[in-house]
């Protein structure tokens, strides 16, 4: 009996030690993203969505325009489809026993494996209402407050969610994004992230996503102008011509051949 009670008693201890070491999340962030989606939704349920747009694409000496179609599912599954002027591209990011997963491919060929540690943050960074501001009631998102601060000419309240079960887990730092909601209307007006390049996790490629032009389609508020930002330069520029909510996109659409 004496040996069962100290089995337990370090049982107790180690659980109770793990519970330590695991972040919690700041209740004023919680409350703050679930106001965020609401403001973004009005109260519904989004599953998927399939974006249509015009883009200018802008990489180096590189400058293209075209169309795009961009469609995500969930908080874990993504595509968009970019037809420019200088040819195609596609890009995927899917889940696969839980793990996230991505690829992209170019003018038709062979599709190439994203390296994983690109493929922790939100796979629907195009579209606020599906990115982790959604996944308050999952217990493998962490989300703490960070301020009321300047972004750019607005005033916002700036939130951080990760995905961790630990402190020291890579995964945190790999999966950190930065939510930017205007301190008025709650709604996201910039998101950040950082890349990295495919062979080297350490070195981070800030990476930010600016929301403007927010108008209301079937009760949801969608961002009809963003542009995703690499290391200080546009290089996507986005303006939306169409959308549809709720159509049942289906798994085998966000994985590449």
């Amino acid at each position: 009996m004496f040996r069962l009670a100290v089995a337990v008693s370090l049982l107790i201890s180690a659980v109770c030690a793990v519970a330590q070491n695991a972040p919690s999340s700041d209740a004023f962030a919680v409350a703050l993203a679930q106001q965020s989606v609401v403001a973004l939704t009005g109260g519904a349920t989004l599953r998927d969505v399939t974006l249509n747009a015009s883009v200018t694409s802008i990489l180096g000496a590189d400058y293209e325009t075209g169309t795009a179609v961009l469609e995500a599912k969930g908080s874990g599954e993504s595509r968009v489809d970019l037809r420019l002027s200088g040819g195609t591209r596609s890009d995927v990011r899917n889940l696969a026993n839980g793990a996230p997963g991505g690829a992209w491919k170019r003018n038709g060929s062979t599709s190439t494996a994203y390296a994983q540690h690109n493929c922790w943050t939100d796979a629907s960074w195009f579209f606020p209402t599906l990115t982790s501001l959604s996944q308050t009631a999952n217990p493998n998102f962490v989300f703490k407050y960070i301020g009321q601060e300047q972004h750019g000419s607005v005033n916002t309240q700036h939130i951080r969610v990760y995905q961790s079960s630990s402190q020291n887990s890579p995964i945190s730092a790999l999966s950190t994004m930065d939510f930017y909601l205007d301190a008025v209307s709650l709604l996201p007006i910039a998101l950040g992230f950082n890349a990295h390049p495919d062979d080297d996790m350490g070195t981070k490629l800030p990476t930010e996503i600016d929301f403007a032009n927010y108008q209301p389609v079937n009760g949801i508020q969608l961002p009809f102008h963003f542009q995703k930002i690499l290391n200080g330069l546009v290089v996507l520029d986005v303006t939306i011509t169409g959308s549809a909510f709720n159509t049942g996109l289906t798994d085998t659409l966000f994985i590449l051949p």
